[in-house]
């Protein structure tokens, strides 16, 4: 046989065997020309609207490269040791380890480049889809063309070549370093096979379980009130993803062993066949498998935790942005509402017209508040809040001893819990007015230029307010003191008008309703597209990972599985013990990761939008539905080897 054949040969035995890897390759390839195309695409200018947008696609195109990196370096040495024996054998019949370098090199070019020229054909093809989705999510008016990058495709090649000389150099210290007799050994050892369970693994299986559960209690004490200075925060935080990493590390390596073991002792060491090829099997890999499941479980948890927060942000857009305006437009000049005014009266727009008089006043909060951070409530005794009269609020009258608060940001409340009632001071500039502090509503009434960093807004009786105007102290007060608040009566004609106020100039403090919404999904649609992207890239390689590592276990495996046949046992009955531990294996980073980001985003999504549940759920349930597609195929895998097995 010629080396030609030899090589052609190889070339389907390794398709056939590692589809996946070629899929893998191909889907990466192409999500990367992709990705990179968007960056050169004159359409994008809109979305990007500043460097920060253009900063965060070629940061996120680092991150696509070593993600990629790392995968095929990683798939590349499982394969190159499942082929130790191959080359073994190619060096007992007589051929040098120079030649084998240059077979193996030949067939991975051709198998490597060869994914890489589908991936980019498939990534054009898909450029023009992927950017329908951006602009979707940004909510921009764009037209999405299809346009080959010559830019993009230089980069994509230049990466990708870098990437593959750099698997030849591990190849070739690989065959370098190896002897004839180590070839043949290298499979048999690449897994650590330890029956018995120590003292030790059992120990430091429990302190894994322990840190992990410490970690998820801090925080959830997090933004609570314990930590009452930013630099405890701050080790708080180091402390959690230190804690929980570890701890997880701790996890695999000796506590998934210690549990598996107390439940076969309770079985008295009768086992179902089930059982054996779960419960078993699991317990003898785990071991040696923690740093990769570490890094998976971390790496996903990350995923699923900033895809959530993006989500939430996206999601609860409009709802800040309510927050923040509160009416469909909002203004602090009159002669600016005059001229906006005509021109939805031109447009014939029916409108409804709000002003109040917002004042600045300092006030003695002390007495309301429980415990906070520091930083934030160095001068509660004096700190400036906005103040109404309760006639600019239908619902509300108080009396003259009485002051509500409303609108309260939702992290500062995190910081600096308000209590339900107690006692305040109102100060003017000369004048002290005592007043009896009624609680905290959550209607928000005048735009957020009057509030500051997020404070509530007091409302007293007008008889109070006109003591405090005319004690004013014209140090703090903003540069207006008039809030007036415009709503449509029709909101189908919101669109229409919005333009009109985008068009015009003000010369004081203006707001749209619709276009802080649009900015806030631009802004959090780019990064939650980005952190998807990269997510979806880390999920397909990683579910490659696992199942290249159940492909080795199969492929080891599988004398046993001839044994157990010729005892009778049948393809239902290990395929039933096969799909148990398939449900560990790919269950058990899968559950931790959601755990671990379930906690991460529970102690601080409020700082990222209003709604938790709704975002957070659908970005599990999706990455759940695709990351269980990689335990589907391993056991459809697994199905075939023990067909074979007979």
């Amino acid at each position: 046989m010629s080396i030609n054949q030899l090589i052609v040969q190889n070339l389907k035995k390794n398709v056939k065997n590692y589809y996946l890897y070629v899929f893998a390759l191909i889907f990466t390839a192409a999500l990367y020309f992709a990705f990179v195309t968007l960056q050169y695409d004159p359409s994008m200018d809109e979305s990007k609207g500043s460097i920060k947008g253009a900063a965060a696609l070629q940061a996120a195109s680092v991150l696509l490269v070593a993600i990629v990196s790392i995968f095929l370096i990683y798939a590349n040495n499982i394969f190159i040791k499942r082929r130790s024996k191959e080359i073994g054998l190619f060096q007992l019949i007589g051929m040098t380890k120079s030649r084998i370098f240059r077979i193996l090199t030949v067939e991975n070019l051709i198998l490597y480049f060869g994914s890489l020229i589908i991936g980019i054909f498939i990534g054009f093809s898909i450029s023009k889809l992927i950017m329908m989705i951006l602009f979707k999510i940004t909510g921009v008016e764009a037209v999405a063309t299809l346009r080959f990058s010559t830019e993009a495709l230089v980069k994509t090649i230049v990466v990708f070549a870098v990437i593959y000389l750099f698997i030849m150099l591990m190849n070739y210290i690989f065959i370098k370093r190896q002897s004839i007799l180590s070839l043949f050994r290298v499979l048999s050892s690449t897994e650590e096979k330890v029956k018995k369970v120590s003292i030790f693994e059992m120990l430091y299986g429990m302190i894994g379980i322990l840190m992990i559960l410490l970690g998820y209690y801090i925080s959830s004490k997090l933004f609570g009130g314990d930590f009452t200075t930013m630099n405890e925060l701050f080790l708080a935080m180091l402390f959690i993803l230190a804690s929980v990493i570890f701890g997880t590390y701790l996890f695999y390596k000796g506590s998934v062993r210690f549990i598996f073991y107390v439940i076969r002792k309770k079985k008295g060491g009768y086992l179902t066949i089930n059982e054996v090829l779960s419960l078993s099997s699991i317990m003898f890999r785990m071991k040696s498998n923690a740093l990769l499941l570490t890094i998976i479980t971390t790496v996903s948890a990350l995923a699923i935790g900033l895809l959530s927060l993006s989500y939430i942000s996206h999601y609860s857009a409009e709802r800040l942005a309510q927050n923040n305006v509160v009416a469909d437009f909002s203004m602090t000049n009159k002669q600016d509402a005059e001229n906006f005014k005509e021109a939805l009266e031109g447009n014939e727009i029916k409108y409804i017209e709000k002003m109040i008089d917002v004042i600045q006043v300092n006030a003695n909060l002390e007495k309301i508040t429980e415990k906070n951070l520091e930083e934030l409530n160095s001068d509660l005794k004096n700190m400036t809040i906005p103040v109404i009269s309760d006639k600019a609020v239908n619902s509300i009258d108080l009396s003259a001893e009485e002051t509500l608060f409303t609108g309260y940001n939702d992290l500062l409340q995190k910081f600096m819990p308000l209590n339900s009632s107690g006692q305040i001071q109102l100060k003017g500039k000369n004048e002290v007015i005592p007043q009896k502090y009624l609680g905290l509503r959550k209607d928000y009434i005048v735009s957020y230029y009057f509030t500051s960093g997020g404070l509530p807004v007091a409302i007293v009786d007008e008889s109070i307010f006109e003591r405090l105007k005319k004690d004013i102290d014209l140090e703090i007060q903003k540069k207006s003191t008039l809030y007036i608040g415009i709503d449509l009566q029709d909101e189908s004609n919101l669109e229409e008008a919005n333009d009109l106020f985008q068009n015009m100039t003000f010369t004081g403090k203006n707001d749209s309703l619709l276009e802080m919404s649009n900015k806030q999904k631009r802004n959090m649609g780019l990064i939650m597209f980005i952190v998807g992207f990269l997510g979806l890239t880390f999920l397909v390689t990683s579910g490659c990972i696992l199942y290249f590592k159940q492909m080795d276990e199969s492929e080891e495996e599988k004398p046993n599985y001839t044994i157990l046949r010729k005892l009778g046992f049948t393809q239902g009955d290990l395929l039933r013990g096969i799909q148990a531990k398939q449900i560990f294996n790919f269950g058990i980073p899968l559950v931790i990761g959601l755990a671990h980001s379930y906690f991460a985003v529970k102690s601080g999504w409020f700082m990222f939008g209003t709604e938790l549940w709704t975002p957070m759920i659908i970005v599990m349930l999706l990455y759940t539905a695709l990351y269980s597609i990689f335990g589907i195929l391993s056991v459809l895998y697994y199905k075939k080897v023990i067909k074979e097995a007979l």
